[in-house]
């Protein structure tokens, strides 16, 4: 019964139509203001509660950046996105900002956006605090169910051929003296610190100067979460039969095996459900008192979360395998395409973890053991930062990251440009 899920969920959706239809035309009715009715409360609650529900049965589509300008230098330049590269399961986003030919070059930053469940867009305040200082780039991951099975399959050994790619693109686009850094928000710090210790072995110059790795999985037996532990306890077989759906028509990518988008935000809610319940019954009350403000931050978040992306099976089951059943990466057994991923290889490569004091997905200390693991970068490449006071979200977004996390992952970029890759030192890099 399980497989048939994923067929289900879109007859439903389809079903629902014609009354999401019927709702849109009721909160139009009764928020017309030439409606006697849309003045009292009856007529509000009436829209109110059509709203909701059109919201609530809808399928939320890929948002968008809308990262239209930025300050640099004092200086307001408009920003544009251009797509520098492409393949099947990712595009390359280059946020291009227009530069005066007086003002010098910046750092290139490669954001490694997670493939998780979410679109790269929730980034979207991560890229714009730091647009000001780098030339930013992003890994746009596409939804599976979009990728005709024509295209081939895609796994972790493929995400890690990607970032490799990537990085040997920017590394040969880049200005003389200014390197490539890196920076990857939760799932992608094992994928790109693979990826780094894999250029590092092979003598790759165009392995990155830096990466920055926040609130990422590298050793989940750290401060288990409850999502390490069901991982641990249920194992790969489970999420097997559990999880893996056939993505059906009409959509571009039928026939190919997914862990669906809508299976994955349920998890997410499920973790928690109390607080998404309070959140909808606040707007349902914003919205009957005329509130606009606080309804439209809420639009906002949830426009947001609860669009979601399929992913390829192929990909999930080795990144729940490998990350969080195995722990190959901390045991020293993880390979890429048959190949031993040696994190000992890693010695020109700055690195900074960041965690969040309040993190329930990755625990304090999964992303700080990087450092343990790489015993060969010199002292004075490498830095943690935990943010007291934040959860897993407020890692990557929001005033405690703008104001006291950006400074920190900028001091220590710029430091790191200015070392000589390779020379060893005696005390560990401080950021004040």
């Amino acid at each position: 019964m399980v497989r048939f899920t994923y067929s289900m969920y879109e007859m439903t959706m389809m079903s629902l139509a014609p009354a999401r239809a019927w709702s849109d035309a009721t909160k139009f009715i009764f928020k017309n203001p030439a409606n006697p009715l849309s003045h009292t409360s009856m007529g509000r609650k009436i829209a109110a509660g059509a709203e909701m529900f059109e919201r609530m049965t809808r399928r939320y589509g890929k948002p968008a950046f809308d990262l239209n300008s930025t300050l640099v230098a004092g200086e307001r330049v408009e920003v544009r996105e251009d797509i520098v590269w492409q393949k099947p399961f990712c595009r390359l986003i280059h946020f291009a900002r227009d530069r005066d030919v007086t003002r010098p070059p910046q750092p290139k930053l490669l954001i490694v956006a997670p493939l998780s469940g979410h679109y790269a867009t929730l980034l979207r305040g991560t890229v714009e605090a730091f647009l000001p200082h780098y030339e930013v780039y992003i890994t746009d991951w596409q939804d599976a169910r979009t990728v005709p099975m024509m295209m081939g399959s895609f796994d972790l050994d493929d995400y890690i051929d990607y970032l490799i790619e990537i990085s040997q693109l920017l590394h040969g686009e880049a200005l003389p003296g200014i390197g490539l850094h890196t920076l990857g928000v939760c799932q992608p710090s094992v994928p790109l610190i693979a990826a780094v210790a894999l250029m590092e072995a092979a003598g790759d110059k165009a392995a990155p100067l830096s990466m920055t790795l926040m609130g990422g999985p590298i050793d989940t037996r750290r401060s288990p979460t409850a999502v390490n532990k069901l991982a641990q306890e249920r194992g790969t077989e489970w999420f097997t039969d559990n999880c893996i759906q056939t993505v059906p028509f009409p959509q571009p990518g039928m026939g190919r095996p997914v862990y669906p988008g809508f299976l994955q935000l349920s998890g997410f809610m499920a973790m928690n459900y109390d607080r998404h319940v309070d959140a909808h019954r606040d707007m349902f009350q914003h919205l009957v008192q005329g509130d606009g403000d606080l309804a439209e931050k809420h639009r906002e978040f949830y426009d947001e979360y609860l669009a979601v992306m399929d992913l390829t099976a192929e990909y999930y089951l080795q990144t729940v395998a490998t990350v969080f059943v195995d722990h190959a990466l901390p045991k020293g057994k993880m390979k890429h395409r048959g190949k031993l991923v040696d994190l000992k290889a890693i010695r020109r490569c700055g690195l900074l973890t960041v965690e969040g004091e309040k993190d329930d997905i990755s625990g304090v200390g999964q992303t700080e053991a990087a450092h343990d693991l790489c015993p060969n970068i010199p002292a004075e490449r490498k830095a943690h930062h935990l943010q007291l006071g934040v959860g897993h979200y407020g890692v990557f977004n929001g005033s405690r990251f703008r104001a006291e996390i950006v400074p920190r992952i900028n001091d220590f970029i710029s430091t790191i440009a200015q070392q000589r890759p390779g020379k060893s030192g005696k005390k560990r890099l401080e950021l004040v």
